[in-house]
Parts: structure tokens; sequence; C-alpha cells
């Protein structure tokens, strides 16, 4: 039975390939940056879209939809003629359902993020669930330098330095789906057969940008949880943590306050003498704290990760979590007896997002503790996201937007230089409405008003071709992953707008191909 809620829905290759037959089934990130005193926290960079946290593929979900795993050697490098490595680019193939060439079968390709290509596979569901009526092949690609698609051989020569991780752009990445895709139409005479493109969160904005990059490969692309905006000053830098903040609100204004209040209660404990040892002691560390800012972050992760992942229903997304988490998570805080401590009730609250299942003893902080991963580079590069926390909106502490700070602590982990204004330069972002309304088309943005992210996504219909679907009670791309009986009525009917969109786009690109072929 559905569950009821009130939301408004608003409009082969020439190089070797290696394969591995996988089943899988469908089942219903942030270091500081700059230096500072050890007992406050860092300036800040804005979550990653994938949790370093994030629950591990369990073996219930290899069960029902089986693919292959293949690998495509790629160029190191697109944009050049510099004799370089090739790399193995893995990607998940399922033709089960594909009607072939003849019948202009379509290929979904999802854009994979930044991780595990498996773990998004496993959690988008949609994809799976609608290849079969529309005779579709389903790819997913992996972005390179995660998971298993690292250049140079392995993942500490590819992260070595920052020349190794030059390579590691939004960019190459795109031009990597571009690239395996056309040689897999080629290699089985499908040239003439259409590409829809999927992604969530990062993933949708590649999605988004690919096809407006490469609009002669894809026909369209269902763009969720796609922060295309969140770049220089085209947003209000607070917004993230705003939404956030309001997702806890919502629940409690007891909750939201404690939680404002927590941090100086949390500085001001550490300041004191052993204090680090019984916050260690509180929050249950496997190893002693060395300062609160530290504690700081992990807090800050998961509020952030919680109100990504505010879904209606149970989930195991990024952690295994009840629904609508972060009700939970202000009933544990509110619910304790007078007289206990604002760390206390605080740890009681967190627990919901890092022990929901009760089988974890202590928690680690970070197991990246240099933050030298994928996104941290990629955040150091092109992916400059500004963020800052307003005094009274935001229940997290209060700051400015410092680039100084910033790109002093890119260049003290990466030896690298921030370039804040080439993803617009790239991709656009500044006017969005013109640059998607004059040379646009058949994209779907949808967003969740409960996603941090999305107030730094397309949340207005551009045109009649480029669509926002958004919805009061979503959170992070919630459409893309798999139905359960629990789904809500507002997110049947999205998704079935969403596949008439997409039924639309192929059926306008058959009509098109036939006419040509007539003539």
């Amino acid at each position: 039975m559905a569950a009821s809620g009130s939301s408004t829905l608003v409009f082969s290759s020439s190089f070797a390939i290696v394969t591995i037959v996988t089943v899988i089934a469908i089942s219903s990130p942030v270091p500081s940056l700059a230096s500072k005193p050890s007992n406050l926290p860092s300036p800040k960079r804005l979550p990653g879209f994938l949790s370093k946290h994030w629950h591990p593929i369990t073996p219930q979900q290899r069960l029902q939809y089986q693919y292959e795993t293949r690998y495509f050697y790629q160029r190191l490098d697109h944009f050049s003629f510099a004799d370089l490595p090739r790399f193995p680019q893995r990607y998940l193939i399922n033709s089960q359902h594909w009607v072939g060439p003849s019948r202009l079968g379509p290929i979904f390709l999802y854009c994979g993020n930044e991780g595990d290509i498996e773990w998004f596979a496993v959690n988008s569901g949609f994809v799976w669930e609608i290849a079969p009526r529309f005779g579709a092949m389903v790819l997913f690609p992996e972005h390179r330098y995660y998971g298993e698609s690292m250049p140079y051989g392995s993942r500490d020569e590819a992260y070595k330095n920052a020349t190794t991780l030059a390579y590691l752009t939004a960019e190459q990445a795109l031009a990597d789906f571009t690239v395996l895709v056309t040689d897999l139409k080629r290699n089985l005479s499908a040239e003439a057969c259409p590409v829809v493109l999927f992604g969530g969160s990062y993933g949708g904005m590649l999605a988004a940008w690919m096809r407006l990059k490469y609009p002669h490969v894809a026909i369209g692309a269902l763009a969720s949880s796609a922060p295309i905006l969140q770049f220089e000053d085209i947003v209000p830098p607070e917004t993230f943590y705003n939404i956030v903040s309001n997702d806890f609100k919502r629940e409690s204004t007891s909750c939201f306050n404690t939680i404002k209040e927590s941090w100086a209660a949390l500085i001001s404990e550490g300041l004191r003498e052993n204090g680090l040892a019984q916050l260690t002691k509180t929050f249950h560390m496997c190893r002693e704290l060395t300062s609160t800012g530290d504690l700081i972050n992990w807090l800050e992760d998961a509020y952030s990760y919680l109100a990504m992942v505010d879904y209606p229903y149970p989930s195991a997304f990024m952690m295994p979590l009840p629904g609508y988490p972060i009700r939970e998570v202000c009933r544990k805080i509110d619910g304790l007896p007078s007289g206990t401590s604002i760390p206390e009730r605080i740890f009681e609250g967190v627990s919901i997002y890092y022990n929901y299942t009760g089988e974890a003893d202590c928690f680690e902080l970070d197991d990246d503790p240099h933050g030298l991963d994928g996104w941290n580079w990629q955040a150091c590069t092109e992916m400059v996201m500004p963020i800052s926390s307003s005094r009274e909106a935001s229940m997290f502490q209060t700051y400015d937007y410092n680039y100084s700070d910033f790109q002093k602590e890119c260049w003290k982990n990466f030896r690298v230089v921030p370039r804040p204004k080439w993803i617009t330069m790239q991709f656009g972002g500044h006017d969005i409405k013109t640059a998607l309304e004059k040379f646009g088309s058949n994209i779907i943005f949808s967003n969740g008003l409960l996603d941090p992210w999305s107030g730094d996504s397309v949340l207005q219909n551009i045109s009649e071709t480029i669509v926002a679907l958004v919805t009061d009670e979503g959170a992070h791309h919630i459409d893309l992953r798999p139905s359960t009986p629990e789904d809500p009525d507002w997110l049947v009917e999205q998704r079935a707008t969403e596949i008439k969109l997409i039924q639309g786009w192929i059926n306008d690109y058959w009509e098109a191909k036939k006419t040509t072929f007539d003539m």
C-alpha cells in the first residue's frame, strides 16, 4: 500500500575487452580544508555527494539483475595527441531486453558518479525497471579514477600526485562515456539506436552536461538532484546548509535548537582539562579525539547526509536507516530525560545515522585522514562549490565562504590552484534560463525539496523540452531508486511523468528517422 503524502509535482573495440558475468539485486564526503587551532572547526567545503560512510553492497543485493562486467581501454587524455598510457574503464552492460539495432532499440546510459559503479547500479532501480518496457539496453560506465577504473595500473599510482591526478576531470569523464557508447554502437551495428542518459547527483550533473555538450550522441537526459548552479555566485552560498537546517526544524524546533547550541557546548567541553577524553567516551570513538574540530566535521557530515537521504521508507543507500530518519534523530535528541547533557543528546541522535543497526561498538572519524581521495581533488580543481552558514537560518556554526583559505588548503594537499570559473566556462550556469532555452532540449531536472542540493538545481520549467519536476517531500534522487511498496503516490506520479517524457523523446527520434528514411 502506497504511503500518503502531500507533495507537489511541477512540471567491441580495437582494444582488449575483458568480460565478467555478475548477478546483482536492487534493494529497497568531507575532510577539513585549512589549518586552524585544534579545537576549532576548519573552513568548509560542501559535503561530497557520495558519503565516505556509504554502506557496502550486501549479498542479498546480488540476486536479480544480470549484467556483464567489461573493460574498455580509454585514452588517458582525450584532448591531446600525447602518447600516454591507456587505462581500463569498467562498465556494466545488460542487453537482455534490448530489441536490437533493427528496431532502433534504445540504450539507457547511466553516467557513473564518484564511486564504485556497482554501488550506483544497485541503487538506481528505476533504470533497470523501465528498460524492459522500452526494449532498452542498460549501460553503467564507471567514472575514471573511481572503483576499478584506475589509470596507471593502481589507485596508489593514480593518486600519487597532481601530475597523475591531472586527468581526473568532468570533461574527461564525459569524453569517456561518449567514446565508449559510440564504439559499442559501432561494434553492434547500432549507430542509429538512440541513447538516453540518466544520472543522480554528480552523475545527474554529468548527464545534463553530456546532453548539452554531445547532443548528437544522446537524445535526452534525466538529471536527478543535479546541482549544476552551485558554482561561483550563481546561488547564495548558504543555500545548502539552510535546507539541511530547515529539514530538521520542520521535524522539531527544539531539536534544531539543541543542534544549534551543541557546537559551543562541544568546543567548551573540548577546552576543559581531559575534555577531549570525555568527548571520546561520550561519542564512543575508537581512538581518542585530538581536536573538537574533527568531531564537529563528523557530526556535520551526518546531518548533511541525513538530509540527502530523508526518504519516506527504510533504506540502505548510504547507511542502513529508518524511514524519515531525521524524524527519528530528533525523537532521540528530544526524548531523553531532563538533565541529559547536550553532547549526550547529540550522540543519541547521530547514532541513528552511524549505528542504526546497533552493530558498531565504536566509531572512526575518517577512513581517509589525509583527504587525498578523488572527490577532494575534483573539489580543489574545477568542482569548486562555495559554501557558508548563516547566523539565523542555519543550525550549523556561522561562517562565511573564504576562497583564500580554501585555495591555501588545496595547495597544501595537492599542490594545485583551483579554477573556480572553469565549470561555468565549460558547461554554463550564469543566466541558465536563456542558455537552456536557446541551446538545450530534452532534459528533465528532477528535485525533491528536502534534498539540500535542490537549491542549486533547475527548479522551473525552461521550455517545453527542458522540464523541472519538483516534489515537496522528495530527497536525494529518490526517483532513481528502486520502486517499493511504500512509495508515496507523489513518487509514483513523478516516475510516470518521467517515463512519458522519455517515451516522447524516443518517439520523436523514431519519427524523425522514419521521415529521413522515407525521403
